[in-house]
């Protein structure tokens, strides 16, 4: 083989190396894993943004949403090891159910860390976003944008809550996340780690004394039909959502592909985001014809809260990352407020 045969040959070989990571044939359809499907707002951003990618790809680009964690049997926490393996192509994951293989998301999870929107907005925009992105990164998926699931409210079928000492002894539903139990351990709560399909017969059995969850989960499971007849709103935590892709299926299109999937991304999450908290004052009403009693709480009283959850953020901090929580706190601080 001459020198011409042989530059051409190892020019073939370097672009078929390359090819999957330059713009390879597209897939007849991409995955894409929610936990909740419409018409919660998880699931409404999700085809949000498969809409704005089919638009403005012209078609080419399709993306499936498979919700309930179908991809994943329903097991939510399994979610970010299928999306890094490639068993998901893309996924908007809860930060609660990252956690686990992200420690840093647990930041999302801290007590009455966030008592605001402009507080969320403080984090997830600005510098401690970008850290958290770069964790993510760092577990081999691609993060893309942000979403909401909103602040996470309390209920029960007991009574009125509105000091730490009410919650003493009630079993409350909690999700899979080891600080969600310290935290109402710390409150006086028993809590109880179990999947949503079973939280519901159990509240209704009252094996299960309260759950807590965004409103819209509330209002739109219809819990109160399952004795949650007492909510008190303390926006203890928040669940920031994320657009992320695998690594692999992610450098696998052009570079004004990628370019287009983010900024629907971005797109969808910014209407998501603000389509749910303009829901809210509805949802609160719905609520209430639905016979529940809401309680707002004061100043006062949110910092009885804190107060007795102080010992969770001695125990979590060094595991999130002592400069990641000094960075939120000092842009919360600092954030501006209406």
């Amino acid at each position: 083989m001459g020198f011409r045969s042989l530059a051409v040959a190892a020019t073939a070989a370097v672009m078929l190396l390359a090819a999957p990571f330059a713009g390879a044939q597209l897939k007849d359809e991409y995955t894409v894993s929610t936990v909740l499907p419409t018409p919660f707002p998880w699931g409404e951003a999700a085809e949000r943004w498969a809409e704005l990618v089919a638009e403005r790809s012209d078609g080419r680009i399709n993306l499936k949403i498979y919700p309930n964690a179908e991809l994943v049997a329903g097991n939510q926490t399994r979610e970010f090891p299928a999306l890094r393996s490639g068993v998901i192509d893309f996924a908007i994951g809860s930060t609660i159910n990252w956690s686990p293989q992200v420690p840093e998301l647990n930041l999302f999870s801290l007590p009455f860390l966030m008592p605001d929107y402009a507080a969320i907005d403080a984090l997830t925009q600005g510098e401690a976003g970008e850290r958290i992105f770069e964790a993510v990164r760092g577990k081999g998926v691609v993060p893309l944008a942000w979403g909401e699931n909103g602040f996470r409210e309390l209920s029960n079928s007991s009574h009125v809550i509105r000091t730490p000492a009410d919650l003493e002894g009630l079993k409350i539903r909690v999700v899979g996340s080891p600080l969600f139990e310290d935290t109402f351990t710390a409150l006086g709560a028993n809590p109880t780690q179990m999947s949503w399909a079973d939280a519901k017969p159990a509240l209704s059995t009252g094996a299960v004394d309260g759950q807590e969850n965004p409103l819209s989960v509330f209002q739109i499971a219809n819990i109160h039909e399952v004795g949650q007849k007492y909510l008190t709103r303390w926006h203890y935590m928040a669940d920031p959502l994320i657009f992320a892709a695998n690594r692999n299926i992610w450098q696998s299109f052009s570079e004004a592909d990628r370019e287009l999937i983010r900024q629907a991304a971005i797109d969808a999450g910014e209407w998501e985001i603000e389509r749910s908290r303009a829901q809210v004052p509805e949802r609160l009403e719905a609520i209430r014809e639905q016979g529940v009693t809401i309680t707002e709480l004061s100043d006062e009283e949110l910092a009885a809260f804190r107060e007795a959850t102080a010992e969770v953020y001695e125990e979590w901090t060094p595991r999130i990352g002592e400069a990641l929580v000094e960075l939120a706190r000092e842009a919360i601080a600092e954030r501006a407020t209406e």
